[in-house]
Protein backbone atom coordinates (compact mmCIF):
# COMPACT_ATOMS: atom_id res chain seq x y z
CA UNK A 1 0.00 0.00 0.00
CA UNK A 2 1.63 3.34 -1.18
CA UNK A 3 1.95 5.89 1.85
CA UNK A 4 0.79 9.56 0.97
CA UNK A 5 4.09 11.79 0.62
CA UNK A 6 4.28 14.46 3.03
CA UNK A 7 3.89 17.75 2.75
CA UNK A 8 7.06 19.88 2.24
CA UNK A 9 6.84 23.13 5.17
CA UNK A 10 9.50 24.43 2.50
CA UNK A 11 9.21 28.10 2.33
CA UNK A 12 6.68 28.54 5.54
CA UNK A 13 7.49 31.42 7.80
CA UNK A 14 6.85 31.89 11.15
CA UNK A 15 7.48 34.94 13.92
CA UNK A 16 9.06 33.44 16.74
CA UNK A 17 11.26 33.96 19.69
CA UNK A 18 14.75 32.63 19.66
CA UNK A 19 15.93 30.74 22.00
CA UNK A 20 19.31 29.36 23.07
CA UNK A 21 22.14 28.47 20.91
CA UNK A 22 22.56 24.66 19.52
CA UNK A 23 25.49 22.48 18.13
CA UNK A 24 26.08 23.24 14.55
CA UNK A 25 25.77 26.96 14.24
CA UNK A 26 22.57 27.80 14.77
CA UNK A 27 20.02 28.24 17.15
CA UNK A 28 16.79 26.93 18.78
CA UNK A 29 13.03 28.21 18.64
CA UNK A 30 9.39 26.97 18.46
CA UNK A 31 6.49 28.03 16.39
CA UNK A 32 2.96 28.78 18.20
CA UNK A 33 1.82 24.89 17.90
CA UNK A 34 4.90 23.64 19.63
CA UNK A 35 7.24 22.81 16.35
CA UNK A 36 10.81 22.92 16.55
CA UNK A 37 12.90 24.80 14.71
CA UNK A 38 16.60 25.16 14.46
CA UNK A 39 17.21 28.96 12.91
CA UNK A 40 20.58 30.09 11.72
CA UNK A 41 21.73 33.63 10.80
CA UNK A 42 19.50 34.44 14.57
CA UNK A 43 20.78 35.39 18.02
CA UNK A 44 19.29 33.95 21.00
CA UNK A 45 16.86 36.80 22.64
CA UNK A 46 15.85 38.17 19.09
CA UNK A 47 11.91 37.91 17.47
CA UNK A 48 12.61 36.97 13.72
CA UNK A 49 10.74 35.85 10.79
CA UNK A 50 12.39 32.10 10.32
CA UNK A 51 11.70 30.79 6.61
CA UNK A 52 11.83 27.20 6.95
CA UNK A 53 14.98 25.67 4.36
CA UNK A 54 14.47 21.46 5.01
CA UNK A 55 11.28 19.60 6.67
CA UNK A 56 7.89 18.18 6.46
CA UNK A 57 4.67 18.09 8.18
CA UNK A 58 5.74 15.50 10.49
CA UNK A 59 9.14 15.89 10.46
CA UNK A 60 10.66 15.82 14.33
CA UNK A 61 12.41 19.50 13.70
CA UNK A 62 12.48 22.43 10.89
CA UNK A 63 15.72 23.93 9.61
CA UNK A 64 15.24 27.60 8.91
CA UNK A 65 16.56 31.42 8.02
CA UNK A 66 16.19 33.85 9.75
CA UNK A 67 14.84 36.35 7.21
CA UNK A 68 13.66 39.53 8.87
CA UNK A 69 14.46 40.27 12.40
CA UNK A 70 12.12 42.15 14.22
CA UNK A 71 14.17 42.62 17.80
CA UNK A 72 18.06 42.44 17.25
CA UNK A 73 19.90 41.48 20.18
CA UNK A 74 22.73 43.95 20.98
CA UNK A 75 25.03 41.62 20.19
CA UNK A 76 24.41 41.58 16.40
CA UNK A 77 26.38 43.43 13.63
CA UNK A 78 25.56 44.07 9.90
CA UNK A 79 27.14 40.80 8.29
CA UNK A 80 30.92 42.16 7.08
CA UNK A 81 31.03 39.46 3.87
CA UNK A 82 28.54 40.20 1.25
CA UNK A 83 27.89 36.33 0.90
CA UNK A 84 27.20 35.63 4.54
CA UNK A 85 22.90 35.26 5.17
CA UNK A 86 19.67 33.61 4.30
CA UNK A 87 20.75 31.41 1.01
CA UNK A 88 24.17 32.04 0.47
CA UNK A 89 27.31 31.17 1.22
CA UNK A 90 27.60 28.27 3.67
CA UNK A 91 31.29 28.49 5.01
CA UNK A 92 30.42 30.85 8.37
CA UNK A 93 28.12 30.91 10.81
CA UNK A 94 28.32 33.62 12.98
CA UNK A 95 29.56 37.19 10.80
CA UNK A 96 26.22 38.69 12.08
CA UNK A 97 27.32 38.68 15.75
CA UNK A 98 29.80 40.26 17.58
CA UNK A 99 33.42 38.51 18.03
CA UNK A 100 32.87 38.43 21.63
CA UNK A 101 29.46 37.07 21.35
CA UNK A 102 30.76 34.48 18.65
CA UNK A 103 32.83 33.30 21.66
CA UNK A 104 29.98 33.36 24.25
CA UNK A 105 28.23 31.13 21.71
CA UNK A 106 30.69 28.58 21.71
CA UNK A 107 31.46 28.65 25.14
CA UNK A 108 27.22 27.73 25.66
CA UNK A 109 27.83 25.42 23.56
CA UNK A 110 30.28 23.29 24.97
CA UNK A 111 28.50 23.57 28.64
CA UNK A 112 25.50 22.33 27.58
CA UNK A 113 27.48 19.30 25.92
CA UNK A 114 29.47 18.64 28.80
CA UNK A 115 26.03 18.40 31.17
CA UNK A 116 24.21 16.45 28.71
CA UNK A 117 26.31 13.81 27.33
CA UNK A 118 28.94 13.63 30.30
CA UNK A 119 27.11 15.05 32.96
CA UNK A 120 29.68 17.72 33.96
CA UNK A 121 29.84 21.33 35.07
CA UNK A 122 32.09 23.94 33.56
CA UNK A 123 33.63 23.27 36.99
CA UNK A 124 34.29 20.02 37.45
CA UNK A 125 35.23 19.94 33.97
CA UNK A 126 38.31 22.13 35.36
CA UNK A 127 36.92 25.18 32.65
CA UNK A 128 36.64 28.41 33.36
CA UNK A 129 34.11 28.95 30.61
CA UNK A 130 35.39 31.11 28.36
CA UNK A 131 36.41 30.46 24.47
CA UNK A 132 39.75 32.22 23.91
CA UNK A 133 41.16 34.26 20.59
CA UNK A 134 43.92 33.50 18.75
CA UNK A 135 46.67 36.39 19.71
CA UNK A 136 45.55 38.89 17.11
CA UNK A 137 42.03 37.66 16.26
CA UNK A 138 40.76 40.02 18.80
CA UNK A 139 39.11 42.15 16.76
CA UNK A 140 36.56 45.19 16.44
CA UNK A 141 32.53 44.27 15.72
CA UNK A 142 32.09 44.20 12.05
CA UNK A 143 36.34 42.76 10.88
CA UNK A 144 37.02 39.25 10.48
CA UNK A 145 40.19 37.82 10.60
CA UNK A 146 41.43 36.65 7.68
CA UNK A 147 42.97 33.03 9.03
CA UNK A 148 42.01 30.00 6.77
CA UNK A 149 45.23 29.01 5.23
CA UNK A 150 43.32 26.03 3.60
CA UNK A 151 40.58 27.01 1.44
CA UNK A 152 38.16 23.97 -1.12
CA UNK A 153 36.77 25.88 -3.38
CA UNK A 154 33.97 24.59 -5.42
CA UNK A 155 33.28 25.10 -9.00
CA UNK A 156 30.09 26.28 -10.63
CA UNK A 157 29.11 24.64 -14.13
CA UNK A 158 30.72 28.20 -15.90
CA UNK A 159 34.28 27.68 -14.01
CA UNK A 160 33.49 30.36 -11.42
CA UNK A 161 34.91 29.73 -8.13
CA UNK A 162 33.06 29.91 -5.26
CA UNK A 163 31.52 28.05 -1.77
CA UNK A 164 29.12 25.68 -1.50
CA UNK A 165 25.50 27.28 -0.05
CA UNK A 166 24.46 25.44 4.04
CA UNK A 167 23.61 21.94 3.34
CA UNK A 168 23.71 21.95 -0.36
CA UNK A 169 26.08 21.33 -3.51
CA UNK A 170 24.99 24.62 -5.05
CA UNK A 171 27.57 27.04 -5.00
CA UNK A 172 27.79 30.90 -4.09
CA UNK A 173 30.29 32.06 -6.70
CA UNK A 174 32.56 34.77 -5.05
CA UNK A 175 35.09 36.97 -5.50
CA UNK A 176 36.72 37.51 -2.11
CA UNK A 177 36.64 34.94 0.60
CA UNK A 178 37.05 37.03 3.91
CA UNK A 179 38.32 34.74 5.80
CA UNK A 180 40.82 33.35 3.62
CA UNK A 181 44.65 33.42 4.98
CA UNK A 182 46.30 36.32 3.08
CA UNK A 183 48.64 33.26 1.59
CA UNK A 184 45.69 31.86 -0.24
CA UNK A 185 43.91 35.40 -1.23
CA UNK A 186 46.96 36.05 -3.13
CA UNK A 187 47.17 33.41 -5.35
CA UNK A 188 44.12 34.48 -7.06
CA UNK A 189 42.09 31.55 -7.41
CA UNK A 190 38.61 33.30 -7.60
CA UNK A 191 39.82 35.42 -10.27
CA UNK A 192 40.16 32.72 -13.26
CA UNK A 193 37.78 30.33 -14.54
CA UNK A 194 38.11 26.72 -14.20
CA UNK A 195 36.92 24.72 -16.60
CA UNK A 196 36.27 21.15 -16.42
CA UNK A 197 37.20 21.20 -12.73
CA UNK A 198 34.88 20.05 -9.80
CA UNK A 199 36.85 21.93 -6.85
CA UNK A 200 40.55 23.72 -6.21
CA UNK A 201 41.74 23.46 -3.05
CA UNK A 202 43.97 26.43 -2.53
CA UNK A 203 46.63 26.07 0.54
CA UNK A 204 49.40 28.53 1.77
CA UNK A 205 51.63 27.18 4.23
CA UNK A 206 52.39 28.58 7.88
CA UNK A 207 56.29 29.59 8.42
CA UNK A 208 57.22 29.13 4.64
CA UNK A 209 56.69 30.35 1.61
CA UNK A 210 54.99 27.29 0.11
CA UNK A 211 51.50 27.45 -1.69
CA UNK A 212 49.43 24.47 -3.44
CA UNK A 213 46.41 24.12 -5.17
CA UNK A 214 44.92 20.87 -5.43
CA UNK A 215 42.23 20.28 -8.27
CA UNK A 216 39.51 17.76 -8.60
CA UNK A 217 38.83 18.05 -12.53
CA UNK A 218 35.14 16.59 -12.99
CA UNK A 219 34.23 13.41 -14.52
CA UNK A 220 36.39 12.64 -17.60
CA UNK A 221 37.69 16.55 -17.32
CA UNK A 222 41.07 17.98 -18.91
CA UNK A 223 43.66 19.91 -16.23
CA UNK A 224 43.60 23.24 -17.53
CA UNK A 225 46.85 24.94 -17.54
CA UNK A 226 47.12 26.71 -14.02
CA UNK A 227 48.50 29.73 -13.99
CA UNK A 228 47.93 31.63 -10.95
CA UNK A 229 49.27 35.32 -9.40
CA UNK A 230 52.00 33.47 -7.24
CA UNK A 231 54.14 30.22 -7.40
CA UNK A 232 52.07 27.49 -6.92
CA UNK A 233 52.69 23.60 -7.17
CA UNK A 234 50.05 21.78 -8.11
CA UNK A 235 48.37 18.25 -7.47
CA UNK A 236 45.26 16.67 -9.00
CA UNK A 237 42.68 14.55 -7.20
CA UNK A 238 42.80 11.21 -9.15
CA UNK A 239 39.10 10.22 -10.75
CA UNK A 240 39.59 6.28 -10.08
CA UNK A 241 40.35 6.12 -7.27
CA UNK A 242 40.49 9.46 -5.11
CA UNK A 243 44.22 9.75 -4.78
CA UNK A 244 46.21 12.28 -4.92
CA UNK A 245 49.08 12.85 -7.24
CA UNK A 246 51.36 15.62 -8.50
CA UNK A 247 51.57 17.41 -11.34
CA UNK A 248 53.95 20.15 -10.83
CA UNK A 249 56.16 21.46 -8.15
CA UNK A 250 56.66 19.70 -4.78
CA UNK A 251 53.85 16.94 -3.11
CA UNK A 252 54.06 18.93 -0.06
CA UNK A 253 53.71 21.76 1.98
CA UNK A 254 56.40 22.96 4.71
CA UNK A 255 54.26 23.84 7.79
CA UNK A 256 56.08 25.05 10.88
CA UNK A 257 55.09 24.63 14.68
CA UNK A 258 57.06 24.52 18.21
CA UNK A 259 60.54 25.15 16.60
CA UNK A 260 60.12 22.13 14.00
CA UNK A 261 59.29 22.09 10.35
CA UNK A 262 56.89 19.83 9.17
CA UNK A 263 56.60 18.08 5.70
CA UNK A 264 52.62 17.76 4.93
CA UNK A 265 51.73 15.54 1.54
CA UNK A 266 49.39 15.55 -0.46
CA UNK A 267 46.78 17.83 1.08
CA UNK A 268 47.24 15.73 3.85
CA UNK A 269 45.62 17.04 7.43
CA UNK A 270 47.26 20.24 9.27
CA UNK A 271 45.61 22.74 11.21
CA UNK A 272 43.62 25.30 9.31
CA UNK A 273 44.51 28.63 11.56
CA UNK A 274 48.33 30.12 11.34
CA UNK A 275 48.76 29.60 14.96
CA UNK A 276 46.70 26.71 15.77
CA UNK A 277 49.49 23.74 16.23
CA UNK A 278 51.14 26.17 17.90
CA UNK A 279 48.94 27.07 20.65
CA UNK A 280 47.39 23.56 20.60
CA UNK A 281 51.26 22.11 21.29
CA UNK A 282 51.46 24.31 23.96
CA UNK A 283 48.22 23.80 25.77
CA UNK A 284 49.34 20.26 25.33
CA UNK A 285 52.62 20.20 26.75
CA UNK A 286 51.48 22.30 29.68
CA UNK A 287 48.87 19.88 30.78
CA UNK A 288 50.74 16.83 30.36
CA UNK A 289 54.60 18.33 31.90
CA UNK A 290 56.51 15.29 30.01
CA UNK A 291 59.62 14.36 32.55
CA UNK A 292 62.63 13.06 31.05
CA UNK A 293 62.22 9.37 30.34
CA UNK A 294 58.64 8.55 30.22
CA UNK A 295 57.06 6.45 27.30
CA UNK A 296 53.94 8.17 25.57
CA UNK A 297 51.14 7.09 22.84
CA UNK A 298 49.88 9.76 20.45
CA UNK A 299 47.28 8.64 18.93
CA UNK A 300 45.47 9.47 15.54
CA UNK A 301 49.46 11.32 14.95
CA UNK A 302 49.08 12.61 11.48
CA UNK A 303 52.19 13.96 10.21
CA UNK A 304 53.60 13.97 14.05
CA UNK A 305 53.16 17.30 15.28
CA UNK A 306 52.20 15.89 19.32
CA UNK A 307 54.82 12.96 18.84
CA UNK A 308 57.54 15.69 17.79
CA UNK A 309 56.99 17.76 20.84
CA UNK A 310 56.74 15.09 23.17
CA UNK A 311 59.83 13.81 22.20
CA UNK A 312 61.63 16.41 22.17
CA UNK A 313 60.52 16.71 26.03
CA UNK A 314 61.07 13.10 27.20
CA UNK A 315 65.00 13.42 25.96
CA UNK A 316 66.94 10.48 24.68
CA UNK A 317 65.66 7.72 27.99
CA UNK A 318 62.29 8.55 26.80
CA UNK A 319 60.09 6.64 24.13
CA UNK A 320 57.14 7.87 21.62
CA UNK A 321 54.93 5.73 19.97
CA UNK A 322 52.39 7.70 16.97
CA UNK A 323 49.36 5.51 15.55
CA UNK A 324 48.09 7.04 12.34
CA UNK A 325 46.02 5.46 9.67
CA UNK A 326 46.54 7.49 6.26
CA UNK A 327 49.60 5.73 4.48
CA UNK A 328 50.83 9.29 3.12
CA UNK A 329 50.60 10.95 6.72
CA UNK A 330 53.01 8.20 8.49
CA UNK A 331 55.67 8.64 5.19
CA UNK A 332 55.76 12.51 6.21
CA UNK A 333 55.84 11.78 10.73
CA UNK A 334 58.41 9.31 10.18
CA UNK A 335 60.40 11.85 7.45
CA UNK A 336 59.79 15.04 9.53
CA UNK A 337 60.47 12.74 12.82
CA UNK A 338 63.80 10.94 11.82
CA UNK A 339 66.34 12.79 13.81
CA UNK A 340 64.06 11.78 16.95
CA UNK A 341 65.48 7.96 17.35
CA UNK A 342 62.89 7.34 20.49
CA UNK A 343 60.15 7.86 17.96
CA UNK A 344 58.33 5.00 16.10
CA UNK A 345 54.66 5.61 14.07
CA UNK A 346 53.00 2.95 13.18
CA UNK A 347 50.20 2.85 10.41
CA UNK A 348 46.71 1.38 10.60
CA UNK A 349 43.70 2.02 13.13
CA UNK A 350 44.42 3.06 16.46
CA UNK A 351 41.58 0.81 17.57
CA UNK A 352 43.61 -2.12 15.79
CA UNK A 353 47.06 -1.12 15.85
CA UNK A 354 47.31 -0.68 20.18
CA UNK A 355 45.97 -3.84 20.98
CA UNK A 356 48.66 -5.40 18.52
CA UNK A 357 51.31 -3.39 20.09
CA UNK A 358 51.06 -5.44 23.41
CA UNK A 359 51.96 -2.43 25.11
CA UNK A 360 50.41 -2.75 28.46
CA UNK A 361 51.19 0.97 30.03
CA UNK A 362 52.24 4.34 29.31
CA UNK A 363 53.08 7.29 31.42
CA UNK A 364 51.45 10.14 28.85
CA UNK A 365 48.44 9.78 26.15
CA UNK A 366 47.50 12.25 23.42
CA UNK A 367 44.76 11.62 21.36
CA UNK A 368 43.50 14.33 18.96
CA UNK A 369 40.79 12.07 17.17
CA UNK A 370 38.52 12.52 13.69
CA UNK A 371 35.72 14.37 14.38
CA UNK A 372 33.51 11.53 15.78
CA UNK A 373 35.66 11.24 18.23
CA UNK A 374 37.96 8.28 19.90
CA UNK A 375 35.00 5.73 21.00
CA UNK A 376 34.06 3.98 23.78
CA UNK A 377 36.26 0.68 23.14
CA UNK A 378 39.64 2.35 22.51
CA UNK A 379 38.70 4.63 25.47
CA UNK A 380 39.10 1.60 27.13
CA UNK A 381 41.73 0.24 26.33
CA UNK A 382 43.66 3.63 26.91
CA UNK A 383 42.03 3.96 30.69
CA UNK A 384 43.47 0.24 31.29
CA UNK A 385 47.71 1.73 30.46
CA UNK A 386 47.84 3.52 33.77
CA UNK A 387 48.46 6.61 32.54
CA UNK A 388 49.67 9.40 34.85
CA UNK A 389 47.98 11.92 32.08
CA UNK A 390 45.74 12.13 28.86
CA UNK A 391 45.66 15.08 26.66
CA UNK A 392 42.37 15.00 24.46
CA UNK A 393 42.79 17.62 21.55
CA UNK A 394 38.89 17.89 19.75
CA UNK A 395 37.43 19.93 17.39
CA UNK A 396 34.26 18.82 18.09
CA UNK A 397 32.63 19.24 22.17
CA UNK A 398 30.02 16.89 21.21
CA UNK A 399 32.43 13.78 20.75
CA UNK A 400 34.35 15.11 23.53
CA UNK A 401 31.78 15.13 25.81
CA UNK A 402 31.10 11.59 24.70
CA UNK A 403 34.57 10.37 25.53
CA UNK A 404 35.09 12.56 28.64
CA UNK A 405 32.15 10.00 29.87
CA UNK A 406 33.98 6.94 28.40
CA UNK A 407 36.86 8.38 30.49
CA UNK A 408 34.78 8.41 33.58
CA UNK A 409 33.70 5.29 33.51
CA UNK A 410 37.39 4.03 33.31
CA UNK A 411 38.72 5.94 36.16
CA UNK A 412 40.05 9.27 34.91
CA UNK A 413 38.96 12.55 35.35
CA UNK A 414 39.44 16.16 33.56
CA UNK A 415 42.04 17.98 34.96
CA UNK A 416 41.30 21.27 32.65
CA UNK A 417 40.02 22.09 30.22
CA UNK A 418 40.89 25.07 27.87
CA UNK A 419 38.98 26.07 24.76
CA UNK A 420 40.05 28.15 22.02
CA UNK A 421 38.76 29.87 19.14
CA UNK A 422 40.72 28.78 16.22
CA UNK A 423 37.89 29.35 13.34
CA UNK A 424 37.01 32.54 13.84
CA UNK A 425 33.05 33.28 12.35
CA UNK A 426 32.47 29.51 11.62
CA UNK A 427 30.24 27.71 15.04
CA UNK A 428 33.56 24.96 15.20
CA UNK A 429 35.80 25.53 18.27
CA UNK A 430 38.51 23.46 19.66
CA UNK A 431 39.18 21.74 23.16
CA UNK A 432 42.07 20.17 24.84
CA UNK A 433 41.19 18.34 27.80
CA UNK A 434 43.66 16.89 30.54
CA UNK A 435 43.10 13.93 32.21
CA UNK A 436 44.35 12.64 35.17
CA UNK A 437 43.06 9.06 37.61
CA UNK A 438 40.01 10.22 39.16
CA UNK A 439 41.40 8.47 42.31
CA UNK A 440 44.78 10.99 42.54
CA UNK A 441 45.29 12.17 45.66
CA UNK A 442 42.33 10.77 47.32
Amino acid sequence: MQTEPKASLVGEEYEVEIGPVAHGGHCIARTEEGRVLFVRHALPGEKVVARVTEGEEDSRFLRADAVSVIEASKDRVEAPCPYAGPGKCGGCDWQHAKPGAQRRLKGEVIAEQLKRLAGLTPEEAGWDGTVVPAPGDKLLAGEVPAWRTRVQYAIDADGHAGLRKHRSHEVEPIEHCMIAAPGVSELGVEKREWPQMAAVEAIAATGSGDRQVILTPQPGGRLPLVELDKPVSVLRVEERDGGVHRVHGRPFVRERADGRTYRVGMGGFWQVHPQAADILVQAVMQGLMPRKGEMALDLYCGVGLFAGAIAERVGDTGAVLGIESTKRAVEDARHNLQDLERVRIEQGKVEQVLPRTKITEADLIVLDPPRAGAGKQTVKHLTGLGARRIAYVACDPAALARDLAYFREGGYKPRTLRAFDLFPMTSHVECVAILEPADKGA
